[in-house]
């Protein structure tokens, strides 16, 4: 059974329910507006997952519906990026989520700004709402993310007293995100033949997560530390060895010269 909200805003109210996604109901295949997003994406999930950050209860998608019913309207947005800290049940194959009904609401959401109509800053009330009005009045959404993957913004915005607020990020740059526990802030770089801004998260000590290629180029280069370290005790030891072998040989000489002499080396005076 759905449960419901109503919400006085201006001279309309709003009754906000929990449903299910309708069977018959087809989610918006909303194109996307460029080939860097997924990339975008998919790079801010996988250093999260290499970290050991995800959980199974969790859910982090991209373009992925999120459900809710307003006066009786099924509304669904999909955000660039979501992360929802737990779920009642999880699924392997999400279609969408609705919020409240199969766990908690999203804790962050994201958008790369994109090049057409802003639709991102959207407040539009009216049936179907923009995603800003969405996030912050309808699911409340507590951290939403504006980013601009050319020019490098990112606006952080947090709800308080039912109102996003704009967030300045710390002297790194970064914004401290409780919820994760991580910073979350901008990196300039290359990944996958794209160049230009990337949304990075960092732990508590500022160290930066790695992706998969920089994961194997850490190791890599502590392979190689390993290899030169190995090499340069290999050298030492055979330094040792020839120094024994010097001091030997040069022991030999000097006994055979006694013996040469007529002098008995075990008979020498010993100091």
């Amino acid at each position: 059974m759905a449960t419901q909200l109503s919400q006085a805003k201006s001279a309309t109210e709003l009754v906000i329910s929990w449903e299910a996604l309708p069977k018959d109901f087809q989610l918006e295949d909303e194109p996307v507006e460029n080939t860097g997003q997924p990339i975008l994406a998919g790079a801010l999930r996988e250093s999260l997952e290499i970290s050991g950050f995800i959980q199974p209860q969790m859910l982090i998608a991209s373009n992925f519906g999120l459900c809710a019913t307003v006066n009786g309207q099924f509304i669904a947005k999909a955000p660039d990026w979501v992360y929802v800290p737990s779920v009642n049940e999880i699924v392997g194959n999400r279609k969408s989520y609705t919020p409240n009904l199969e766990g908690d609401i999203p804790a962050i959401a994201i958008e790369f700004l994109s090049d057409t109509d802003g639709g991102e800053y959207s407040v539009k009330r009216s049936y179907p709402p923009g995603k800003w009005f969405f996030y912050e009045q309808i699911l409340q959404i507590p951290i939403y993310i504006i980013f601009d993957p050319d020019g490098g913004l990112l606006e952080y915005y947090q709800l308080e007293n039912q109102r996003y607020e704009l967030k300045q990020p710390d002297e790194n740059g970064r914004h401290w995100v409780e919820v994760m526990g991580l910073f979350l802030g901008t990196w300039q770089g290359t990944k996958e033949a794209r160049t230009g801004y990337w949304l990075r998260w960092w732990d508590r000590d500022g160290n930066l997560l790695p992706w998969a290629i920089e994961q194997i180029e850490q190791e890599r280069q502590r392979t190689e530390q390993e290899r030169q370290r190995a090499e340069q005790e290999r050298q030492r030891a055979e330094q040792e060895r020839q120094r024994a072998e010097q001091e030997r040989q040069q022991k030999e000489q000097l006994i055979a010269y006694l013996q040469s002499q007529g002098i008995d080396p075990n008979n020498l005076p010993k100091f």
